[in-house]
């Protein structure tokens, strides 16, 4: 009798299936192992790298003379017109550099963070600062030539700066991060004040620049410990006389970027050959995000940005930059380049620390990564859905009027959503879920925890309690 044989369509034994089964299994892991690691190869050949100190300036070791006088700096009010907000009022490191408000609330308030209020009485906030405070991580890499929302403050191909002050900016800063620290305290609703209040908010107000800082060096000039410190951490620095604000803008950028560099998280250790590092849910995810979902379209680099522009359809909430028709608008940046297909575009933050940094977007609009990261998946159906309960808003009656003129407009939100230049993309849940998963392994460790930066006291003896 011949050997039987199973029939067309029948079902194998059970051994044979099992091994069928099993075989398919191994085969599908290798497959996946393998072209992971393909990724890491081409994503350290050809897209991400692992950063390394070449990356910074001082090659990531500013002198620390330099960085603890910028630690103090940043944590005094002396530098603000009525000595009551520093620069780590809406960058401190218990917000993780930045405040946790959409948009935040400046000179005339009381509190940090989410505690923070607007203020009361005459010496309340007359506005809400327009946009939201940028974390301060990793800002200290050579990459990040162009700083600000709109990109106000930038390098040309000459390697000479371009910042609102024009001409009347001093020479001698060491980097675009140093020209940033230049401004803030020339803002009345950030630092300076309101006319008449003090003689730096007068000076703010009339455009003149240089007596803002030059007001600030005379009260630092005043301060002994300061003109010790300044003396000891900058050459050109002999006595009080010699000291400016541009020796304290450095000393501030120095600060920021060493204590703020933050580049051994899962992902970094990663690309430098820790395969282990990630989970193969993380690794699903950076498929995703430099695959299917195309994040790494604009969030592409060393640093997970393109350092370029770009209108996504993100909700304009609070009061605006003066833009528009009625002033309530923010065109981004257009504001600098004049370039009608600028409109409503705005500078691609980095993702380091991404997970940390909320609230998201150029006027904080989304409170939790999950609606950020959906928003880029769908922006302009977002933007016409917006939760407005995503907005971080200390109330004010007269202020909380201003914050959804924008969305209550169809006009203005039809424009924004017109400039979008963002194809949505569609992902399954779980690969949603990887895809968050990935972000969450863009964290540093030693991120989560910044209280060693804060110090004890100033020299001012001004308080540091917000």
């Amino acid at each position: 009798m011949p050997p039987k044989r199973p029939a067309t369509g029948s079902v194998l034994p059970r051994k044979d299936a099992n091994l069928r089964i099993v075989s398919f299994c191994l085969a599908t892991a290798l497959v996946f192992f393998a072209s992971s690691e393909v990724f890491a190869r081409n994503a350290q050949r050809h897209g991400p790298r692992a950063v390394s100190d070449r990356d910074f300036y001082d090659n990531g070791r500013p002198d620390p003379l330099k960085v603890e006088l910028g630690r103090l700096l940043f944590f005094d009010k002396v530098l603000s017109g009525n000595e009551n907000i520093s620069c780590a009022t809406c960058h401190h490191a218990l917000t993780d550099t930045g405040d946790g408000l959409s948009l935040s609330v400046g000179e005339g308030g009381v509190g940090l963070g989410l505690t923070r209020n607007n203020g009361f009485d005459s010496e309340a906030v007359h506005e809400r600062v327009p946009r939201n405070a940028p974390p301060i991580f990793n800002l200290g890499a050579r990459e990040f030539a162009t700083l600000f929302w709109d990109g106000r403050v930038s390098i040309d191909e000459d390697g000479y700066f371009i910042s609102p002050a024009g001409s009347d900016l001093p020479e001698g800063l060491d980097n675009p991060l140093a020209v940033q620290a230049m401004f803030p305290v020339t803002s009345g609703a950030e630092m300076a004040g309101q006319p008449g209040e003090n003689a730096q908010a007068d000076a703010a107000a009339a455009g003149d620049l240089p007596l803002v800082w030059e007001i600030i060096a005379e009260k630092l000039r005043g301060v002994p410990e300061y003109v010790d410190r300044f003396a000891a951490a900058f050459d050109d620095v002999d006595r009080a006389s010699d000291l400016t604000y541009v020796h304290a803008a450095n000393a501030i950028a120095a600060f920021e970027a060493h204590e703020w560099r933050f580049d051994d998280s899962p992902f970094d250790r990663y690309l430098r050959g820790d395969r282990g590092a990630l989970s193969g849910a993380a690794k699903r995810g950076m498929r995703l995000f430099y695959g299917k979902a195309a994040c790494g379209n604009c969030h592409s680099g060393t640093f997970q940005t393109d350092q370029g522009f770009h209108a996504i359809a993100m909700p304009q909430i609070g009061p605006g930059k003066g833009d528009g028709i009625d002033g309530d608008e923010d065109f981004g940046r257009f504001r600098e380049t004049g370039d009608p297909d600028d409109r409503f575009r705005f500078r691609t933050p980095t993702l380091r620390n991404v997970a940390l940094t909320g609230p998201w977007g150029h006027a904080g609009a989304y409170d939790t990564l999950e609606a950020v990261v959906k928003h880029h998946l769908r922006p302009r159906r977002s933007l016409l859905r917006y939760d407005r309960t995503q907005a971080v808003l200390p109330p004010r009656a007269d202020l909380d009027a201003l914050d959804f003129r924008v969305m209550d407009d169809p006009g203005k939100v039809r424009a924004i959503a017109e400039a979008n230049e963002l194809r949505g993309r569609n992902l399954r849940k779980s690969e949603f879920q990887d895809l968050m998963t990935f972000l969450h392994a863009l964290t540093d460790p030693a991120a989560q925890d910044l209280r060693r930066d804060v110090p004890f006291s100033v020299p001012s003896g001004l308080p540091v309690l917000d």
